[in-house]
């Protein structure tokens, strides 16, 4: 029987700080060889981190180890984070844009406008358009892109089966005039991912 994925973190998840503090090189150990198969390099720049329970807990307890905020961060920590894990029909990823040059960055965010609403994932005849996180428009007026967006891929119950079926090819990418690449999913990324859905 498979073991239900936590979907929330609430302040019991937290551990105290002295606690974290003794223990923190070896929790992000372990995040790091969790997220390794989520991590996924589409094109040149873009990098999606496939987020969940565990990689939002280690989030958290790092910005509150980091910021030293105390109680009051907390809730904060909590209202940021909880809406990144997936709740079962859906995968949520973090994207990022990494251009290390300030002024070649700042050129192509300015044409990537518009960007978080042409994420997709392919597979079985299936297209999951990526939905930007509701937070925030990741756009500014003048059609500049943020270098990190939010991206959640809701998924009906078929598209689910569909998606953990073994050794079902993935294609994960952007349909924007100015970023328009795609990347094959490999099998261990596809089951570390399925492992997201009920």
């Amino acid at each position: 029987m498979t073991a239900i994925r936590k979907r929330e973190i609430t302040r019991a998840d937290i551990l105290p700080m002295a606690e974290y503090a003794a223990r923190r090189r070896e929790l992000r150990s372990a995040v790091v060889a969790l997220k390794k198969p989520r991590r996924l390099e589409v094109g040149p720049v873009a990098t999606f981190y496939f987020e969940c329970f565990e990689t939002m807990l280690q989030q958290v307890q790092e910005m509150l180890y980091i910021e030293k905020g105390g109680e009051e961060q907390v809730a904060d920590e909590l209202r940021a984070y909880n809406p990144l894990i997936p709740q079962g029909r859906e995968l949520v990823a973090t994207v990022m844009f990494e251009i290390d040059d300030p002024v070649r960055r700042a050129n192509f965010l300015a044409r990537l406008g518009g960007v978080e609403h042409t994420a997709f994932l392919k597979f079985a005849g299936e297209t999951v358009k990526g939905v930007p996180e509701a937070d925030q428009d990741r756009t500014n007026e003048s059609g500049k892109a943020s270098s990190v967006q939010f991206i959640h891929f809701p998924m009906s119950d078929a598209q689910a089966a569909l998606f953990k079926q073994q050794d079902q090819q993935v294609v994960i990418g952007f349909e924007h005039p100015a970023y328009g690449h795609m990347a094959m999913m490999s099998e261990a990324s596809r089951q570390a991912l399925a492992g997201d859905l009920d």
